[in-house]
């Protein structure tokens, strides 16, 4: 076999989403929750590069990423081992830029950039198919990523559709703005609160049948689907979003959604809407450790 020279390191970008819609339809046997999600990747994210290594480590730029066994690229790692059997390794570098916390997916989605820059470091050993499988297993925000475009996610995040490519169209290069206060949400407590107080769950039946109008109906924006149910929770226990989000609605005629279990929320602008004003309105209200940042859904 000639030699090909030592291998490079790979660098991969590693997007946010948003949930459009989040419905959470009630809890199973094994203890996840149903769900049925319309969700977009961003073309606002981390980076991530894996340069060829003995073993598996990873350094980060932002001091508050644990970079150990907590963190979901080595455990991406592992499962990709244990999956291929290759006894390679990488040290990895993340960019942080997607906040912690903010049910944006970035830990996923992070997971699911390690697994593809692993698959071309060892030389492609898993199909689509192989990746998809390991990476379900890591979380259920893990598989959408793998899609690079809008999708439905059903189950318990493991089952996911991507959309028709005319409604897939109707969202590329729609503009948002994503803002998150200080503090962050922790999904383990926020799917417990759900099932906690199961009001808040919604028919799935109900859900399904709105979705379906809005994928067939080729004029409907895509504000008429925002929706998520687990702001209920979320925002008995942190009154600042909702106050916020009456606050947008009122002074700028927008339509807040909060994207997953939050804290992050966002809001379509367009060309007639002032995004700095916006954005200053936000600042104002959360002050100085609020974020915001501007993206495009892709």
């Amino acid at each position: 076999m000639p030699n090909c020279g030592p291998l490079k390191p790979v660098r991969l970008f590693s997007p946010a989403k948003i949930n459009l819609l989040l419905a959470v339809t009630g809890r199973r046997p094994d203890g996840f929750h149903d769900l049925v999600s319309l969700v977009a990747p961003l073309d606002w994210g981390d980076w991530l590069e894996a340069e060829p290594a003995d073993d598996f480590s990873l350094v980060c730029d932002d001091p508050e990423v644990p970079v150990d066994g907590r963190n979901l690229v080595l455990r991406a790692a592992a499962a990709f081992r244990g999956a291929t059997g290759w006894r390679g390794g990488a040290v990895f570098r993340l960019t942080k830029r997607i906040p912690m916390g903010a049910g944006l997916g970035g830990g996923s989605s992070n997971a699911v950039a390690a697994l593809r820059a692993l698959n071309e470091l060892a030389g492609r050993p898993l199909a689509d198919t192989g990746l998809a499988a390991v990476a379900a297993n890591l979380g259920a925000d893990c598989t959408l990523f793998l899609a690079g475009a809008p999708v439905v996610m059903r189950g318990k995040g493991d089952l996911v559709e991507v959309l028709p490519p005319t409604v897939a169209e109707r969202l590329r290069g729609r503009r948002v703005l994503v803002f998150k206060p200080g503090f962050g949400v922790a999904t383990a407590w926020a799917y417990g609160r759900m099932a906690a107080q199961p009001r808040h769950y919604v028919a799935a039946d109900a859900v399904e049948a709105s979705l379906a109008r809005w994928l067939h109906d080729t004029e409907a924006p895509p504000t008429d689907i925002v929706g998520n149910n687990m702001e209920g929770v979320v925002f008995e226990k942190y009154p600042a979003l909702p106050v916020l989000h009456e606050r947008l609605r009122q002074r700028f005629g927008v339509i807040p959604g909060m994207s997953g279990s939050g804290s992050a929320s966002f809001v379509f602008v367009d060309a007639l809407q002032d995004e700095s004003s916006i954005s200053a309105c936000i600042r104002d209200a959360w002050g100085p450790g609020s974020f915001v940042v501007a993206a495009n859904l892709t």
